[in-house]
């Protein structure tokens, strides 16, 4: 996987809603290529992120499909 960055801010934390319970947040690291989960009960089941699923930057205002991340060269 690409390593990947927000736009807008740089940051590679994020976080995703829970499509189920809108209230329940899902947040991440995206380092080295792999999603890092900061919640360690999410570690054994690991978070669905595909190229559509809706994400959210943990520092600024930016939000989008994930696979419009900035790509780190």
């Amino acid at each position: 996987m690409v390593e990947r960055k927000c736009p807008d801010c740089g940051c590679h934390s994020f976080y995703i809603k829970d499509p189920e319970d809108q209230y329940e947040l899902f947040e991440f690291e995206f380092k080295e290529g792999k999603i890092i989960s900061s919640d360690k009960e999410t570690d054994s089941n690991p978070l669905e992120v595909g190229d559509e699923t809706e994400t959210y930057c943990d520092k600024c205002a930016w939000h989008d499909k994930f696979k419009t991340l900035k790509q780190v060269k």
